[in-house]
């Protein structure tokens, strides 16, 4: 019998062949360890994807033995490596049994995505598969991420993105063992999160145009809870971004005299960056905030709240007579300081809540907030300057990370060589990089275009931020994303190409 070809991505930390194959067959069983309801839930979860393409019932069952029994995956915490990190995993492939274990059981889901990707491509089937061997090659493998954190920003604000085609990417990233989804819920072109007490924010600021040409869309509060309920379920962790001081046109709109200048506005009907933004000398602005984002860390429970930061404009400031005396009255030299007290007193705000402020590297600009994390866009340097100053930062450069941008500035190949970590940090500023993020802008990218920009950039990033830089070879690579393309014609993406002279 022929061993079926082994093709993981991203690639384990340490794999052994081995002479054996187990096949899934009607009698096969999923065993979860005794007493534990989330292992019971990651057992079902593997269970109910696995039955559609093979037509096995696969029924669910608990034991407290460390080792399956005879035809059965067992997956379990017993005996797990104490010393692999949160999310790593051992796995066993036996003839007669496999065998998923790890210190916690989202290492466990995880290890349950490995055996997902050892079966034949079919296994993703959406309805069952006939004529298919469901054979596991043997194999040992101790599997452990090189980052925490590997993400995943949707912009919902530009081009609105449903319910369901959030949950669709969230399933597509736990399969390659992302664990960040950042949702860009606000910007000048929309608003997208219903906030209860300023209802205004989605009754005007979800919608741009007018009659024919009018757009738009938000998350009720309940889709939320679906959205995030269904995510923590795949250990993947909704980080929301609401957007200040800059790139507010969409509230604004709907709350004008949060303004330097009391508008009236409009949503802004096209991408850019636009010069009325929050007032800074405005408590009334900071009241607002506060009442928006009260009702955001109810609704997802990450420990980080994104608050953008990027890309604004002073020039409403400098003439606005509130924003110079609060400029006086707090002592601050410019404007640049007056928008590191507005993002030092929300995070203080975010702090009283339990909660870490993150932003773009722009809150760098005249101070940063104490505990804060930085997001490094405009290249690495406010990462860099962020790490050496004792805090925390996610690496998302456009040089790398931007799917947005096409294949002739970002193709699969530059994807796979991102190294979050600047050869410029000691090792101990090394340790502040938590990981990276590829980021998908949708100024010009509506729902339908994104699987195709996304798409099979996503599995480079992936192997970057889980797999060691060590003897990194993107021929290898290559050829296992390659037989990744039937895995993702199953699940339905609609892939793009991965390099810009195949486009032509």
């Amino acid at each position: 019998m022929t061993s079926p070809q082994i093709s993981i991505i991203p690639s384990p930390t340490r794999i052994k062949k081995l002479s054996h194959l187990f096949k899934i067959g009607p009698e096969t069983r999923i065993l979860a360890e005794s007493g534990s309801a989330e292992i019971a839930a990651v057992a079902g979860n593997l269970a109910e994807k696995l039955r559609v393409a093979t037509g096995y019932p696969l029924p669910l069952g608990q034991t407290a033995e460390r080792l399956p029994a005879e035809n059965s995956i067992l997956l379990t915490t017993v005996g797990g490596e104490r010393e692999l990190a949160p999310e790593g995993c051992e796995i066993v492939v036996r003839d007669d049994w496999v065998l998923v274990r790890a210190p916690e059981p989202r290492g466990v889901f995880l290890g349950a995505q490995t055996i997902r990707q050892l079966l034949p491509p079919e296994i993703e089937s959406a309805r069952k598969v006939e004529n298919v061997e469901w054979k596991i090659p043997g194999v040992w493998i101790l599997d452990q991420p090189r980052y925490p954190c590997r993400g995943l920003l949707i912009d919902c604000a530009r081009h609105f993105m449903t319910k369901e085609f959030l949950k669709r990417y969230i399933d597509l990233m736990a399969c390659y063992k992302l664990n960040r989804l950042h949702l860009h819920l606000t910007d000048d072109q929309g608003w997208r999160i219903e906030i209860k007490k300023r209802p205004k924010l989605t009754e005007v600021g979800a919608w741009r145009g007018k009659g024919d040409e009018k757009y738009g869309g938000f998350y009720t509060q309940d889709d939320i809870r679906e959205i995030v309920a269904y995510a923590e379920s795949r250990y993947v962790t909704v980080v929301p971004e609401i957007e200040m001081p800059g790139h507010a046109r969409a509230a604004l709109a709907s709350y004008p005299e949060l303004s330097c200048t009391g508008g009236p506005f409009d949503v802004a009907a096209t991408w850019g960056v636009f010069e009325d933004v929050f007032c800074a000398g405005n408590d009334k602005t900071f009241e607002f905030l506060e009442n928006v984002l009260s009702e955001v860390v109810e609704l997802f429970p990450s420990a980080y709240i994104h608050i953008g930061g990027d890309e604004c404009p002073k020039k409403r400031w400098q003439a606005c007579e509130k924003c110079q005396a609060r400029v006086r009255a707090e002592g601050l030299k410019d404007e640049r300081e007056l928008q590191s007290y507005f993002i030092k007193r929300i995070s203080e705000f975010l702090e009283s809540k339990g909660r870490r402020l993150i932003g773009w590297d722009e809150i760098l600009e005249g101070g940063l907030a104490p505990g804060a994390t930085v997001q490094s866009w405009r290249g690495t340097e406010g990462g860099i300057a962020a790490a050496r100053a004792g805090h925390d930062v996610i690496m998302s450069p456009t040089s790398h990370c931007y799917f947005d941008y096409g294949l002739d500035a970002i193709d699969l190949r530059k994807v796979f060589f991102f190294e979050p970590t600047p050869l410029e940090l000691a090792p101990e500023e090394a340790k502040h990089i938590l990981g990276g993020q590829a980021n998908m802008w949708t100024e010009h990218a509506p729902q339908e275009t994104i699987d195709g920009k996304v798409f099979p950039r996503l599995l480079g990033l992936a192997e970057a931020l889980w797999s060691t830089a060590e003897k990194r070879d993107f021929d290898e690579f290559h050829e296992r994303a390659k037989v990744h393309y039937e895995r993702l014609d199953f699940l339905g993406v609609h892939y793009g190409k991965a390099f810009a002279e195949e486009q032509k």
